[in-house]
């Protein structure tokens, strides 16, 4: 095969270990599959990986069989991914997977990982030096194993050179789908997500977890009434003084009381919660910019781009034009080549 796959297929490894997490490897391997069978050219090769070559049980109590024995696999290779789960602390650990490891990463075009696997790749001196991401629940824990390593728990996935890293579990759609676009387009990548049924594609820069789905700790009352009253608030006056004065505290305990259970200052949490209001109203409608802004309580279209940059890394513009709902009817107008679950096939 040619060098890094890049001739008839492209050759993509995912690494997988006992106690690793099925969808941090069916989310890849599907997406994968479903490009091949909508027309990706070259197509993807995917193999499983393991050590010795045998089974590895899932957290979920299924077994999946390796289809290459990870000691004697060689490349060259277009993309190996490690993947996460559960026993990525003993996978990091054990030091002749992690060698495999860092020999194949030196004959691969590029290198990632899903989730935890991130500690795998760490522990085989791949991410030195290097901004990465893992799932929000052990980014803490990464970091401080790994002084050397940038870690930012909030994107979906980053891409630092040559390595990737993505967040937990369905969060490696994404990075699947991003790769898809980068080797066939993004006509081609639209139409796997579609046929998975997913998001067109969430930029890696979106964050995580959203402040919507993510309750305030229920212990601290004053806190969630607070937060609260700030998402359905957002139009209004909603400074660090205002925002004292009606919880009856000072400004000072408010800014500990904050940064304690939210992990932001008022004036950044109401920033992004404003910020991400209008970005479900850029997806969601067509009301012009100025609008949105307006009813996310932005004082005028420009603090809103200044918000949308530091946050998603694009403009409001820019994110309407990718997920607004021109973007929704262009995909509806945009038809798949083929049946991607063809009947024959079952």
């Amino acid at each position: 095969m040619p060098a890094h796959g890049r001739g008839p297929e492209r050759l993509f490894v995912v690494v997988g270990y006992d106690d690793a997490e099925l969808l941090d490897i069916a989310c890849v391997t599907t997406s994968l599959e479903t490009a091949n069978r909508l027309g990706a050219r070259p197509p993807y090769r995917i193999l499983l990986a393991t050590p010795g070559g045998k089974g590895v049980g899932c957290s979920t109590g299924l077994k999946l069989e390796g289809q290459q024995i990870l000691e004697r696999l060689k490349g060259p290779i277009d993309t190996l991914l490690v993947s996460g789960g559960y026993g990525h602390e003993r996978a990091a650990a054990d030091t002749r997977l992690t060698a495999h490891v860092r020999r194949l990463a030196a004959e691969s075009r590029r290198v990632a990982s899903v989730c935890t696997g991130a500690s795998v790749l760490a522990a085989a001196g791949l991410l030195a030096g290097r901004r990465v991401t893992t799932h929000w629940a052990w980014a803490r824990r990464l970091a401080d194993r790994n002084p050397g390593v940038e870690v930012d728990p909030a994107p979906l996935f980053i891409r630092d050179g040559q390595v990737y890293t993505s967040a937990g579990v369905t969060s490696a759609l994404d990075l699947t789908l991003a790769f898809i676009e980068d080797d066939h387009g993004a006509r081609l990548s639209r139409w796997v997500a579609r046929a998975l049924v997913t998001y067109l594609q969430r930029p890696g820069n979106q964050a995580q977890m959203s402040m919507f789905v993510s309750a305030p700790p229920p212990e601290h009352a004053l806190v969630r009434r607070l937060a609260e009253y700030i998402a359905t608030h957002l139009d209004e006056e909603l400074d660090t003084a205002t925002l004292a004065a009606r919880a009856g505290v000072s400004e000072r305990h408010l800014h500990r009381l904050f940064l304690e259970h939210l992990g932001h200052s008022p004036a950044r949490f109401v920033r992004r919660a404003r910020t991400e209001a209008a970005a479900h109203l850029l997806s969601s409608t067509t009301l012009p910019v100025s609008a949105v802004a307006r009813r996310c309580g932005f004082g005028s279209a420009e603090t809103l781009r200044q918000a949308f940059l530091d946050i998603y890394g694009v403009p409001p513009s820019r994110y309407r034009m990718a997920y607004g709902p021109a973007a929704q009817d262009g995909a509806a107008g945009d038809p798949m080549p083929r049946d991607p679950f063809p009947l024959s096939a079952w």
